[in-house]
């Protein structure tokens, strides 16, 4: 007949009341230990059965007392591993895993603050390091990361090191960096890779640009970082959107302005319930009242459920935040630099023109003791820059104009020739503020006062791109003494220096900031018609 494992403890009296908790943790362990234990084991209790019952109480009450998880047994050899130890060897597990879990992030934080990167979410990806990180941490193919190399980017930008791995590890984003900054690389590295190869299943991604310009510049860097592979990227053109039968358009990733997207979806030729990323760049442009309608067809009709969506630009307003996470779920911000701010390569200036006369002389001395094109000039109409480039002609000068009044193929033929160096001087309006990437546009100059500081930010953006260094020169005049100090604040924040007196200014709201001005043309008014 099998006995009961509780033998051991005869002649032995047990309060059970009082020490039921010790006696359920007793018939436990015993109920581990093997039949051998067991014989060996009764032999040494049934020795100290025979010790006065005086010493065999204090026993009993020390056997009652001993530390949970310590075998009762010591000369048991075959016993298993104790719950404490097994408990104590898991804690320990889970402590070196959080020690090692504070420890990268005590070092992602030491790289963002030495790149000045600032973020706001829950459970952000560590940035890069390098590129070669891309293979080892997300299995980039050779292609992309020869192609990243070619175009010249020798380690990841701010934003580059951030963006990249928050779209690659899945999650939404909005971003704000420098004007120059490699934005473009930061969204469309990741969408490549994500893609992973051509498909004929339809759209798969949309970059949406505010400006023609932009989208069609957009697209060129597409092609640049995709080359080697079959991926199908178009530009959404005018005989693009003319076709009757969008339907079945073989395309992987597809760059537009929003109003022509829209008709292409309207006119229900367009399919974009297979999107898997949305971009908008210059989101701040693209969420202004006269496209927000636009842009959320657009959304909308991006109606895939697993679709990521993120925001990328210079400048980010509060409004354009709030619109964007109505959107967006559980999106990641990503801020590079002071928020809302100018390049701290970019020297500026503001001069005191004090009329349209003042100003015309103003930049023909400049030209006659150092032109040094390219030079990049805005004004505030197309009307201004048709004016402004008839004076220049005068003069000689090399120029050219860009505004919405000349056809795309003028407006091109204008951006190439600059970019080309066959034009020093291009005289445009905002329609090139934003995005349009000159490489060497030595000086910025805003022969108009900027209708609002985002547009100044972007205006002299142009210049400085890539950590090249870049001047802009701001004139103004009396109508523009008002707003001086907004512009101020954006110079000073980016660790320029401005005069006392300006900064003691009343800081002005912003409005649209666009006077009616005298006309800049010095040819009498019979002789212009």
């Amino acid at each position: 007949m099998e006995r009961d494992p509780l033998f051991l403890f005869a002649g032995i009296h047990f309060n059970r009341k009082k020490f039921a908790g010790d006696f359920a943790r007793f018939r436990e362990r015993i109920d581990l230990v093997e039949n051998s234990s067991l014989l060996e084991t009764s032999a040494v209790e049934r020795e100290e059965a025979t010790v006065p019952a005086k010493k065999r109480k204090r026993k009993a009450v020390s056997a009652s007392g001993t530390v949970e998880g310590f075998s009762v047994f010591k000369s048991s050899k075959s016993a298993p591993t104790s719950v404490v130890e097994l408990k104590e060897t898991d804690e320990d597990g889970h402590l070196k895993g959080r020690k090692e879990m504070y420890r990268q992030m005590e070092r992602d934080a030491i790289l963002r603050k030495k790149h000045n990167v600032h973020v706001s979410g829950s459970n952000v990806p560590s940035p890069l390091q390098d590129f070669a990180e891309l293979r080892t941490r997300f299995k980039c193919k050779s292609y992309l990361l020869r192609n990243i190399a070619e175009l010249g980017f020798k380690e990841p930008t701010p934003i580059q090191r951030q963006a990249i791995p928050v779209l690659l590890s899945g999650r939404e984003c909005f971003a704000c960096a420098p004007t120059g900054s490699g934005k473009t690389l930061a969204f469309v590295c990741p969408m490549l890779m994500k893609l992973k190869h051509a498909s004929k299943e339809g759209i798969r991604a949309v970059i949406l640009c505010p400006t023609k310009e932009l989208a069609a510049q957009t697209t060129r860097e597409c092609r640049k970082l995709a080359r080697g592979n079959k991926f199908r990227i178009k530009l959404m053109t005018k005989a693009l959107v003319t076709n009757p039968d969008l339907s079945k358009l073989r395309c992987d990733i597809l760059i537009s302005t929003p109003l022509r997207l829209r008709l292409a979806i309207k006119n229900r030729k367009m399919n974009l319930s297979r999107v898997e990323y949305l971009v908008l760049d210059e989101s701040d442009k693209l969420f202004e009242l006269g496209l927000v309608k636009q842009i959320d067809f657009v959304v909308k009709a991006c109606s895939n459920p697993s679709i990521v969506r993120s925001l990328f630009s210079a400048t980010l307003p509060d409004y354009v935040e709030e619109l964007a996470r109505t959107i967006m779920h559980d999106a990641i911000r990503v801020i590079v630099g002071r928020k809302n701010t100018a390049s701290e390569s970019i020297k500026q200036k503001l001069v005191f023109a004090g009329s349209e006369e003042g100003k015309l002389l103003a930049l023909r001395q400049s030209f006659a003791e150092s032109l040094n094109p390219p030079v990049l000039i805005f004004v505030q109409s197309k009307e201004r820059a048709k004016e402004l480039y008839g004076e220049l002609a005068l003069d000689n000068i090399r120029a050219s104009v860009i505004h919405s009044d000349l056809s795309q193929v003028q407006r091109e033929n204008a951006v190439d020739d600059f970019r080309a160096g066959k034009t020093w001087v291009l005289i445009a309006t905002d329609v090139i503020a934003r995005g349009m990437d000159f490489k060497g546009v030595n000086c910025v100059i805003n022969y108009d006062f900027p209708d609002s500081a985002a547009a100044y930010i972007h205006r002299i953006g142009r210049s400085g791109r890539a950590g090249r260094s870049g001047e802009a020169i701001t004139f103004y005049t009396e109508d523009d003494i008002p707003y001086l100090r907004n512009i101020a604040n954006v110079m000073t924040a980016s660790g320029c220096e401005v005069p006392s007196w300006i900064m003691a200014l009343t800081k002005t709201k912003w409005k649209k900031h666009r006077p009616k001005r005298e006309s800049i043309s010095t040819k009498p008014k019979d002789e212009i018609a």
